[in-house]
């Protein structure tokens, strides 16, 4: 169990009855095999940390490690690989002049450094809109893939807005991995390509000798596309057991939180955080049905707790910054403070379950959250 867990207050939590019931249809297939043909593909680690199993109180912990994937500090390239490719190929399908066009998107450093990267590899030209608070180094990142950058003042929404109105323009074309009311398709092929991380996932666990799948999997959670896409892995099936679903917000920024509180999809204002990633006040469209049918549960974590969860990944070997390191802050949080025992059994956890925290991303992903300021 956490450490004085009795005396923490309750944490801002909200549960959801039934969610391992709900279904919908699967991700393509085809997903995965696009990425394992890609140079340079690997399944990203899946490591197991047992002085975690013993803390927590379960019968294992599994890490899936996003601090390197397709040479990325994060898992972002999957679902923009996948999505370029789409478009690209729907592109030459319907006769569109075979020059290049401009990938426009905004970001808090991670999809915009994925969109560069696949845009310069592609042939294609690459336009970033950033918002307050992400470090220059993250900044020089993206720079460093061939991408024109805009520094907006205002926040991740507001960049969002200003890169939608950009790709107006002939050739060129919003490639942002939030979606809303008529914009939906090229964030639901990013959603798509996300799928691949979980099937590694599955195959992984199978090789150590967890043929059911996981009891529980920790998802830190931004606008909401990586989660639609472990709700859709997860309840787009029968066989075995489904696991519980917790979805991981900061507490400046917790609208998912929000919205299955109150029951239906709400923005919050966004505050400073050191999980820069996960700084978004408004939920993907596209997401929303998916979180509020399938999610079994969301919780806001302080920063300090992601930083302590960063520090604790680091002494068992796992590179994370706040942001990837808030799966394990959420579960800690959650199995921590007042009621606890009840958000226990309202997740189906036990001495035996297996749960899997999601690393979204290393530390070099964004320098400020490493570097603690």
């Amino acid at each position: 169990m956490p450490e004085n867990a009795s005396t923490l207050p309750t944490p801002p939590w909200s549960v959801r009855p039934g969610a391992r019931a709900w279904r919908c249809a699967p991700a393509p297939a085809e997903v995965r095999d696009f990425h394992a043909a890609l140079p340079g593909y690997a399944p990203t680690p899946l490591i197991e940390l047992p002085a975690l199993a013993a803390e927590l109180g379960v019968g294992r912990v599994f890490v899936k490690d996003e601090s390197c994937r397709l040479g990325l500090p994060a898992f972002k390239a999957l679902g923009v690989s996948w999505a370029v490719h789409r478009l690209l190929e729907e592109r030459a399908g319907r006769g569109a002049d075979p020059g290049p066009v401009t990938l426009v998107t905004a970001t808090e450093g991670n999809h915009g450094r994925a969109v560069a990267r696949v845009a310069r590899l592609r042939g294609q030209r690459a336009h970033v809109f950033v918002p307050r608070g992400v470090h220059p180094r993250a900044v020089a990142a993206i720079v460093g893939e061939g991408a024109e950058v805009t520094a907006v003042a205002g926040a991740y929404d507001e960049a969002v807005r200003r890169a939608a109105e950009a790709a107006a323009v002939r050739d060129t074309v919003l490639v942002q991995d939030s979606a809303w009311p008529g914009y939906e398709r090229i964030p639901g092929w990013i959603v798509e390509g996300y799928s691949t991380l979980c099937a590694e996932i599955d195959e992984q666990l199978a090789a150590r000798g967890v043929t059911d799948g996981p009891g529980l999997v920790s998802i830190p959670v931004g606008v909401g596309s990586l989660a639609q896409a472990v709700v859709t892995h997860y309840r787009s099936r029968d066989r075995g057991c489904a696991p519980a679903l917790l979805a991981v917000e900061p507490e400046a920024a917790a609208c998912v939180l929000a919205g299955l509180v109150r029951g239906a999809a709400v923005s919050v204002p966004t505050g400073e955080t050191t999980m820069a990633g996960l700084n978004c006040g408004t939920p993907s469209s596209l997401a929303w049905p998916c979180l509020e049918g399938g999610l079994d549960a969301a919780v806001a974590v302080a920063d300090s707790a992601g930083a302590r969860a960063a520090a604790g990944l680091a002494a068992l070997g796992v590179s994370s910054g706040p942001c990837g390191a808030a799966a394990l802050a959420g579960l800690r949080t959650v199995l921590g403070g007042t009621g606890a025992d009840e958000r226990r059994t309202a997740l189906g956890l036990d001495a035996t379950s297996v749960v899997v925290l999601l690393n979204t991303e290393g530390p070099s992903a964004n320098p400020l959250q490493s570097s603690g300021q």
